[in-house]
């Protein structure tokens, strides 16, 4: 199917990237929304044209786009009297690239299944620099037709795109995802609190475990590239919005009766972090409180 035009809201960090993508690739006319023009003056430079209201980009595109900081925002956005649900036209499509609850995503997607629109759950993982490399993982839930049919758009600023099930699974995806490489962190932050304290250099120590059994994406990255040098800028993926996806994670294990103990550890490190004024810093930051002396 030909698309003739695109709705895209959140241009924060990942999304002005996502979208300067979409727009490039595709050549289709695209149409923006974010509370802030800064990033909407930026892609106006690759034909992005910026709408006044999420309205206005609901009813003239075929595919709308979220990527939004929280579940709460996507329900604000897709609920609000002159939100998406409220204006999309039945036949199109909205693709949630956030990050958000499972129960939301799948009550969502009953709401807009009454209005012959669409629903589908595409969270995206990885970094700034890889959404603007057109580099991202994108785990999806839908059924098998609806992803046909955007996979070949979610591939304009995504090189893995993975259909994990129905709609929601993407979420269930996702959120697990990002559980375990919170639980890594901290096991690589004791780790190196010990090593360092018996007297083993921390780029030796995570050095030895990337050639054993303990490698991994997180030691090679997170380990190499933000705990030995201690960069934790902000701007990057912050202490407040890991935790928040903690958090879903959490509930989605009291809701599976799951006893998630290593998971609530992280979050007792995030809400330490807060506490502590590190809430907008990289969260791999809670490394420097699990390595203080007590």
């Amino acid at each position: 199917m030909t698309f003739k035009q695109f709705g895209f809201i959140g241009l924060g960090v990942m999304g002005e990237p996502m979208c300067r993508n979409l727009a490039i690739k595709t050549g289709v006319a695209v149409l923006a929304f974010d509370l802030d023009p800064a990033p909407l003056q930026r892609l106006a430079a690759v034909g992005v044209r910026a709408v006044k209201t999420v309205r206005e980009a609901a009813e003239q595109s075929q595919v709308i786009f979220l990527s939004l900081p929280s579940g709460e925002a996507v329900q604000r956005v897709a609920l609000a009297a002159d939100g998406l649900l409220a204006s999309v036209a039945p036949g199109s499509v909205v693709v949630d690239l956030s990050t958000s609850p499972l129960d939301l995503t799948r009550q969502l997607a009953a709401h807009f299944a009454q209005r012959d629109v669409t629903f589908i759950d595409a969270p995206v993982a990885r970094t700034r620099a890889a959404a603007e490399a057109g580099t991202l993982s994108i785990t999806v839930g839908a059924d098998a037709v609806a992803f046909e049919r955007i996979r070949p758009l979610l591939a304009t600023f995504a090189t893995d795109v993975t259909l994990c099930g129905p709609v929601g699974s993407g979420q269930v995806v996702k959120i697990l995802n990002n559980m375990v490489l919170f639980e890594t962190v901290a096991a690589l932050s004791e780790a190196k609190a010990i090593g360092e304290r018996a007297g083993v250099d921390a780029s030796v120590l995570f050095g030895a475990l990337e050639k054993g059994s303990a490698d991994s994406f997180a030691l090679r990255n997170h380990g190499m590239k933000a705990m030995l040098p201690q960069a934790f800028p902000e701007r990057a993926f912050s202490v407040s919005y890991a935790r928040k996806d903690l958090s879903y994670a959490l509930g989605l294990a009291h809701d599976m009766h799951v006893d998630a103990r290593g998971a609530r550890s992280v979050d007792e490190w995030f809400r330490q972090a807060q506490e502590s004024g590190l809430s907008e810093q990289y969260w791999p930051v809670i490394s420097s409180l699990i390595g203080a002396k007590r």
